[in-house]
């Protein structure tokens, strides 16, 4: 399948397998009368306002819907704000592991988690939201999370430029039994699409849903699944994929082969890419590190931060916050310069499952897991993996445009050039939510 050309296409998928030691035959539609007291139960916040005043004339209404649309913009920042400081959190529990390139997805696995918390219950439910650190959203009511980034979905979906395509598969064993509701929730906010499986048939199983997920991620992942339990019940799948556009783009005539030092003893030859214009940028005197923005098309930006010393990108590492980010960004300043900016292409796999439980998310890999919402027959019903894999393929390419005015605030005289020659971590965000879509850190330019 040919790629549409494309600056950057990076690709996540976290998938959710729940695994059980017997055999189940109940179709999985519950009754609709239970599924209308499930629905009732769990009355979503998008149908309930709360009560401002005891009158009912036109102030009082626009009043409520003022109050409502603050609440609205505050619980989405703060859920933009704790994804990130989520995937910081993530970010140091890569690196316990190796020191390489990193590239995931903080919203694309908050995704995946909110939506299998659809399932869960009591404890199980609990362990989740606070490894996410969501658990004053989620008190506001229970399906308060799923809105929000439903509502967010919504937002990055009408923005043509920003080219960002979600979704969602339920591969769902034939004879297994899933709870209605928790299907109609799943699509009603993640748009889930429900694929009826034969896992008893692993060959054919893994063949079907690697066609699915090959084609909606065009081809980037082709074989996503290598092997698959007979004994598998249900697997959730959640992708994203960003074809993101320079605002101005890098002319191909100027990338020539270049210096990059690996460390202060190792160097490899990469092709630089090499622009001349207006860039926003600042340096921390705290850190001694320099961080420049890269904006796309359609209101999204990758943030580059480059230490001022080679060797010194993972000590950085332990400080990264959203509010050291958001530091940064007040005190940037947009001036003429010249950035040298490697090409560079990574393809990272991760087993979050067990990072996640490091993170405190265990009940839900456990025998004592409690799925009651995700089906009826929930004896010996755990999840099993948790995995994410991204692709990320950065290049020269993108469409002219005029940059956006910003803040004229300088924490540091930056130097008249900027080359980014040296491993350095990378943030790409959508600017009006500041929510983080992705995450990494570029040790070698050359190593997928």
């Amino acid at each position: 399948m040919k790629v549409v050309s494309s600056l950057l296409l990076p690709v996540l998928l976290a998938e959710v397998w729940l695994v059980t030691s017997f055999n189940l035959s109940s179709p999985f539609p519950e009754s609709q009368a239970e599924l209308e007291s499930q629905d009732r139960r769990n009355q979503t916040w998008e149908d309930t306002r709360t009560v401002l005043s005891d009158g009912d004339n036109d102030d009082d209404d626009d009043d409520a819907e003022e109050e409502e649309e603050h609440w609205l913009r505050t619980s989405q920042q703060q859920l933009s704000n704790e994804t990130s400081n989520f995937g910081f959190s993530m970010l140091r529990k890569i690196s316990m592991r190796h020191d390489g390139n990193v590239i995931f997805s903080p919203f694309g696995l908050s995704v995946a988690m909110v939506n299998l918390m659809l399932g869960a219950k009591g404890e199980t439910k609990v362990q989740v939201e606070n490894g996410l650190n969501l658990q004053v959203l989620s008190h506001a009511g229970p399906l308060v999370l799923p809105a929000l980034f439903k509502r967010l979905r919504q937002t990055f979906s009408r923005n043509q430029e920003l080219d960002l395509t979600q979704g969602s598969f339920a591969f769902v064993h034939k004879d297994f039994e899933v709870k209605e509701t928790f299907l109609n929730l799943s699509k009603k906010y993640f748009d889930t699409e429900c694929v009826p499986t034969n896992f008893q048939n692993s060959s054919q199983a893994r063949g079907l849903m690697n066609h699915y997920i090959n084609k909606e991620t065009r081809g980037k992942i082709p074989k996503l699944f290598d092997e698959i339990h007979p004994e598998t019940k249900l697997i959730l799948v959640d992708y994203i994929l960003f074809k993101g556009k320079w605002l101005t783009p890098f002319d191909p005539i100027f990338t020539e082969d270049d210096t990059f030092h690996l460390d202060k003893y190792k160097a490899i030859k990469v092709p630089m890419m090499y622009r001349e214009g207006n860039f926003a940028s600042t340096f921390d005197k705290k850190f001694r590190c320099h961080i420049l923005k890269l904006p796309y098309q359609g209101n999204a930006t990758m943030l580059v931060v480059l230490m001022e010393r080679t060797g010194d990108h993972l000590a950085l590492e332990d400080y990264l916050t959203i509010d050291l980010v958001e530091t940064w960004l007040q005190n940037m300043k947009t001036r003429k310069m010249e950035v040298f900016f490697p090409k560079f292409k990574l393809n990272q796999r991760y087993e979050m499952h067990k990072l996640l439980q490091q993170m405190g998310i265990r009940r839900i890999f456990s025998t004592s897991a409690d799925l009651g919402e995700l089906s009826a027959m929930t004896r010996n019903l755990q999840v099993s993996k948790v995995l994410q894999q991204s692709v990320l393929e950065v290049d020269e390419r993108g469409t002219e445009a005029v940059t956006a005015t910003l803040s004229e605030i300088v924490a540091y005289t930056m130097p008249p050039v900027i080359k980014v020659d040296r491993p350095f971590h990378f943030m790409i965000y959508e600017e009006m939510s500041r929510m983080l879509l992705f995450l990494g850190r570029v040790v070698n330019p050359t190593v997928l």
